[in-house]
């Protein structure tokens, strides 16, 4: 994927602010906020192990279904190629290995550790709580974007690493964020995170127990394609291509399923998936396959269930006018 690709600018805020739970305690804000989508409708936001997921009304838990369709929608849409198929990329276990991007809960007494950085400029320092043990996505000798997701519910924070590999000397990384999940405010402009848009990872993922026991799943979910522009739509802040072609997506592009689209004849998660993509949408988060939806392993999946997403197509959805396409650098 991109990150590999180009260098990581890191981060500097969270992308999250301000529901305060029993047990949370108050984290460092460092970047300056901006306000939800425009126009569009706040619910109540996810919570993991009791702390939230973003407030409410943070663009990530924004009801979407009712905004317009951005003007270049068709066009963007084209560009990928308007009979893709959805891609579920996440389920069971495949040869042993997890099949998506996993995450960790850790304990209030989770020991810190340091991390050296590849890419130091922009990378919060740390220290970061991963466990002896950490699930990293494509499993422990994966050679891909080898992520680790660590939610402290007792600080609300999340930790993200990038390229992470453990070494005699303690944790490398190519780069690594921590959000305040308790705040609105945004990286800085320009800078990535452990994801290629500079947006955090956990907050998109489709999780088994949202979609399958839930029966609910209020918030947006990420996506990527394969060639993008050099640009962004905020709550993203960071584009992770070097074509000036307007006509190619911007990272950040959210789109949704389109309304009238029958959702009646899946089985029940994957309709549960499919709803949301409809009322939250689904936010273009990094550089990889053509709309390969993205998720967190389960052994609870089920394969043939899921793969019936197949059938819904890039062009049974529309791109949201969230806002401007914005460049720096």
């Amino acid at each position: 994927m991109s990150l590999k690709m180009l260098p990581r600018l890191a981060l500097a805020a969270g992308l999250l602010a301000a529901v305060m739970l029993v047990g949370c305690e108050t984290v460092e804000q460092r970047a300056p906020a901006r306000p939800a989508e425009q126009q569009g409708v706040a619910s109540g936001g996810p919570t993991i192990s009791g702390c939230p997921v973003f407030p409410p009304d943070n663009p990530w838990n924004t009801d979407i279904s009712k905004l317009p369709v951005h003007p270049r929608s068709a066009t963007w849409l084209a560009s990928v190629g308007l009979d893709k198929p959805l891609h579920p990329c996440f389920g069971p276990s495949h040869n042993g290995l997890p099949n998506g991007i996993p995450y960790v809960v850790v304990p209030a007494n989770q020991p810190k550790l340091p991390v050296q950085f590849r890419y130091v400029v922009g990378s919060d320092p740390g220290p970061y709580p991963i466990p002896a043990d950490p699930p990293i996505e494509g499993g422990p000798t994966s050679t891909g974007d080898r992520h680790i997701l660590m939610i402290d519910p007792r600080t609300a924070t999340l930790y993200e690493l990038f390229a992470a590999y453990p070494s005699a000397e303690g944790w490398k990384a190519g780069s690594g964020a921590i959000f305040d999940l308790r705040s609105n405010r945004l990286r800085t402009e320009g800078w990535t995170s452990a994801d290629a848009a500079g947006l955090p990872i956990f907050p998109g993922l489709v999780r088994y127990d949202e979609a399958a026991e839930l029966g609910a799943i209020r918030h947006a979910l990420r996506f990527t394609v394969e060639r993008t522009q050099r640009g962004y739509i905020h709550p993203a802040t960071h584009y992770a291509s070097e074509s000036n072609d307007p006509d190619l997506p911007p990272m950040g592009m959210r789109v949704r399923l389109k309304s009238d689209y029958d959702v009646s004849g899946f089985p029940d998660e994957v309709r549960v998936i499919l709803t949301a993509l409809k009322r939250y949408g689904m936010y273009l988060a990094d550089n990889g396959g053509d709309w390969f939806l993205i998720g967190a392993p389960d052994e609870r999946w089920d394969d043939e269930r899921l793969a019936t997403m197949k059938r819904v197509k890039v062009s049974d959805f529309e791109v949201v006018d969230t806002g401007p396409v914005l460049h720096t650098g």
